[in-house]
């Protein structure tokens, strides 16, 4: 898997913390150029600085911009491009959930969440998709969620913006493969992440209930079960054996079978709390 990405270059959004930064500080390892985007310049720093702490050789670049302003983000990655090579791989790592029940999320978290996990990734790739085209060549990594094909109770904005990344997918794997650019669906169950601690803190006790079904992973395992996934040209990438299963047994039971088991979780955590 090394010598795939060795010499070559990758653009990482959220780049600066969780999944992404796991990506970068693997793909730095080896000897890949990697470039982070996201919107904290002190996080970057950290991010930059960390990677080349552990990986001293390591060459790595840093860009800041707010994914969800299409204008700044086109203007900054315009001349990003100037001065380098388009990029060998894109991960769209961007992420932001915030969960809730569908009666207590107010229209600005539904927009924000739909912004950041769907349209950020629809701007990167709106700048970077004809240039790939040009190129005759490239891998783009969207990364869902499990949310994103089996959506639960407390994530009505969050999965819905997943099943979008899903969707656009699917679509760009049939449009761009002509041109010899790989798609490639990365769908990670809960990781050890700030996402997911921040989560956890607006989280339905009934949403609690049901992640206590699956499985926890660390953002390195999960980063490299994705990069083994695109070196071996795999459309669907499953990060660890909780989502494999879950995917596995869907396709198996059916969606049906899943809502009933899911219902009873619901009906007996909501008896609970009303006692």
């Amino acid at each position: 898997m090394k010598d795939f990405y060795k010499g070559k270059s990758a653009l990482i959004t959220g780049g600066s913390s969780g999944i992404g930064l796991a990506i970068a500080t693997e793909l730095a390892s080896y000897g890949c150029v990697v470039t982070l985007l996201a919107r904290d310049e002190v996080k970057l720093g950290s991010a930059k600085a960390s990677i080349e702490t552990k990986h001293p050789h390591a060459h790595v670049e840093t860009l800041s911009s707010d994914i969800c302003d299409s204008d700044s983000l086109f203007a900054l990655l315009d001349q990003f491009y100037t001065n380098h090579d388009v990029p060998d791989l894109v991960v769209n790592s961007a992420g932001f959930s915030h969960p809730g029940e569908f009666v207590d999320q107010s229209l600005d978290l539904f927009r924000q969440q739909m912004e950041i996990n769907y349209l950020g990734t629809v701007y990167v790739l709106k700048s970077l998709v004809p240039r790939m085209i040009a190129k005759k060549s490239g891998h783009i990594v969207n990364i869902s969620s499990a949310v994103g094909f089996l959506n639960i109770y407390g994530y009505s904005a969050y999965g819905a913006a997943k099943f979008a990344v899903t969707g656009l997918t699917e679509a760009l794997r049939m449009e761009l493969k002509p041109h010899g650019i790989n798609l490639h669906l990365a769908i990670p169950s809960d990781v050890k992440t700030p996402q997911l601690e921040y989560e956890n803190q607006y989280k339905p006790e009934v949403t609690k209930a049901i992640n206590k079904i699956g499985g926890l992973s660390d953002p390195e395992d999960v980063a490299r079960d994705i990069l083994d996934g695109v070196a071996k040209n795999k459309y669907l990438i499953l990060p660890g054996a909780d989502v494999k299963f879950l995917y596995r047994a869907l396709q198996l039971l059916g969606k049906p079978f899943f809502f009933a088991y899911l219902d009873k979780i619901v009906s007996s955590t909501l008896k609970k709390l009303a006692k």
